[in-house]
């Protein structure tokens, strides 16, 4: 369900504004109307949310470093202060390390330009060029490569690599040397002391990484705090630019939003303040924030709602609604007891052996547990366990159950064809009641029309001797139906726009309903499939396994863990994705679910 809200109105004298805010923040519970004019062009704003941007960026990469010591608790000297300091010193640090690796990139290229050539000196080169004498560094192929140039210009051979010559020449300087190769100009650092500028590079660069790694073990809650102080204050800022003066800038308007629940505690703060106020419930026009109010296992399904949109103010909350039907299509996707029982077992110890388990992952603990459960259940249908069927086991008890829960393969088709009939009647008759809440009576009229077709064509069909398809009372309820559909799905209208818009609401409906109903053949086939993959797991962990009292029983147990992993992994992902989009698509459509809402935020520390 939706909580109710109410609509603030505040008006403050600009002196206390300030003040103001700041109790309203403390109370934690006002959604600030957002006015979104002024709010992409104010500067100070958008560096903050930059400088917010950097934090969480700096914050993700020290909590990617490993360290081989454990953090620090250095709660004493936590400050958001001190966060801005390292912020910075962190941006210091990793500039330099690019320069660093930059660096290093540069002197190995020189390096392997200077390999070839070996070691030498290049001052002396200087030195034989300042007296007179020029030498001249070559690279040629060896087909290339002349022996008269030996005489001619004193050529020597320094190296041969693969297919090329590396030689140098020893001329005058005044001497003209007419080559027909590349001659190239060597760095102006011998081989040896670019080697030891990489290897001090490194090292700078290995001080650098140990710098950020202490950093990363001491200093995240300070930066952390940084986030947290800076992220209140762009709440702040936005609340600000929400605001509209009044009487000359001397009042300060604000709207927003609270729970009706906690209207009592903010009217008694109010009352205790020099400001006007005034509470209404909202308006049809107005775009209310949402909060979802669900109890029990209800509330563990919220999540799956938010991924796809959260409801308007005026429509209805369908959590509740979709939530058996999600609960009994995921259990019907995974299908096997085994997997069922196990990932129930699984999260079951986990939540008794873990330590410090969040407030946000004991919901989706719950909703695991709560979908293992109806695995482990809906499993029982096929009576597959682990991937064999424990319906082959000669005992009384499994033979009583199998005579009377068991199905094959064409029950369990007909079984998700018939759950895709419930729950799609079930939508349109949500539908109905949503069109009547928002809209009237009146509006919901088409959408009753097509459930009483549906439901009385349903009936004739189950239940010819009782109501058979075609007669008379069958003919009077589908003319009523027919009328309802054709005549009266758009009040607003004139009657032949209504025919019209009618016939074409017919041809989609038809049409569409059909292809709604195959797609829960979906819960049938993802089932089957995930049972026969683990079926072939087993044959193979005995077929593979070799015929050794040792070996044997390791690997029998090596392909059937890995195996049934790899199916597990699979089939869960299946079953939560194919449920989802039976929900969203399916049951979300038929029901005229709109969505849209924005989530209930609101004004605190």
């Amino acid at each position: 369900m939706i909580t109710k809200m109410k609509k603030l109105t505040f008006l403050v004298y600009h002196k206390e504004y300030d003040a103001f805010l700041n109790n309203l923040r403390d109370l934690g519970v006002v959604h600030i109307a957002e006015k979104q004019q002024g709010m992409a062009d104010n500067s100070a704003l958008q560096e903050k949310i930059r400088l917010s941007a950097r934090l969480s960026a700096t914050i993700k990469l020290l909590q990617n470093i490993k360290t081989e010591e454990k953090v620090t608790d250095n709660s004493e000297t936590v400050s958001a202060s001190k966060g801005m300091q390292i912020l910075d010193e962190v941006d210091e640090l990793l500039n330099h390390k690019s320069s660093l690796q930059q660096q290093i990139l540069a002197y190995e290229k020189e390096l392997a330009v200077l390999e070839p050539w070996g070691d030498f000196s290049p001052e002396s080169i200087a030195k034989l060029r300042d007296s007179g004498y020029d030498i001249g560094f070559y690279i040629s192929t060896e087909a290339n490569f002349n022996e008269d140039w030996i005489e001619a210009y004193n050529a020597m051979v320094i190296n041969r690599v693969a297919s090329k010559v590396y030689f140098i020449t020893f001329t005058k300087t005044n001497q003209e040397i007419d080559l027909d190769v590349e001659r190239i100009k060597l760095p102006d650092r011998s081989y040896g002391q670019t080697q030891e500028l990489i290897l001090n590079n490194k090292e700078e660069l290995l001080r650098q990484e140990e710098t950020l790694q202490n950093i990363a073990r001491k200093d995240i809650p300070s930066l952390l705090a940084a986030r947290k102080e800076l992220n209140g204050e762009i709440e702040f800022d936005q609340v600000v630019l929400n605001t509209e003066p009044a009487a000359g800038e001397k009042l300060m308007l604000l709207q927003g939003w609270l729970p009706a629940s906690e209207e009592d505690p903010i009217v008694a703060y109010l009352n205790s303040q020099s400001v006007y106020y005034d509470i209404k419930k909202p308006a049809p026009e107005d775009n209310v924030p949402i909060q979802l109010n669900n109890k029990g296992l209800f509330a563990w399904f919220e999540p799956i709602c938010k991924l796809y949109m959260l409801p308007k103010y005026n429509e209805l909350d369908l959590t509740p609604f979709f939530a058996p039907f999600f609960m009994l299509f995921f259990g019907l996707c995974l299908g096997d007891s085994g997997y069922g029982l196990f990932l129930l077992l699984g999260v079951t110890l986990y939540r008794l052996l873990a330590k410090n388990i969040g407030q946000t992952m004991k919901p989706i603990l719950s909703l695991v547990q709560l979908l293992a459960a109806s695995t482990f259940f809906c499993g029982m249908l096929t009576g597959t366990f682990f991937g064999a069927n424990f319906y082959d086991l000669d005992w009384p008890f499994i033979q009583r159950m199998k005579h009377a829960i068991a199905m094959d393969n064409n029950d369990m088709f007909q079984l998700s064809l018939l759950l895709g009939v419930i729950q799609i009647l079930f939508g349109m008759i949500l539908k109905a009641v949503n069109q009547a809440i928002q809209f009237g009576f009146k509006y919901a009229v088409g959408t009753i029309g097509w459930i009483i077709l549906l439901v009385s064509v349903g009936l004739a069909a189950v239940l010819p001797a009782v109501f058979p398809m075609g007669g008379t009372a069958h003919l009077v309820i589908l003319a009523i139906a027919g009328a309802m559909i054709l005549f009266y799905n758009s009040p607003d209208k004139n009657i032949f726009i209504n025919f019209g818009l009618g016939l074409w609401d017919s041809y989609n409906m038809v049409t569409g309903l059909l292809g709604d109903i195959l797609s829960y053949v979906r819960l049938f086939a993802l089932g089957l499939s995930g049972g026969i993959l683990a079926s072939v797991f087993n044959s193979l962990a005995v077929g593979m396994s070799p015929d050794n009292v040792i070996a044997g029983p390791i690997v029998m147990v090596l392909i059937f863990v890995i195996g049934h992993s790899i199916n597990i992994f699979m089939n869960v992902l299946g079953a939560m994705v194919h449920p989802m989009r039976l929900t969203f698509v399916e049951f979300f459509k038929n029901s005229g679910y709109e969505g849209g809402g924005k989530e209930y935020k609101p004004f605190s520390k």
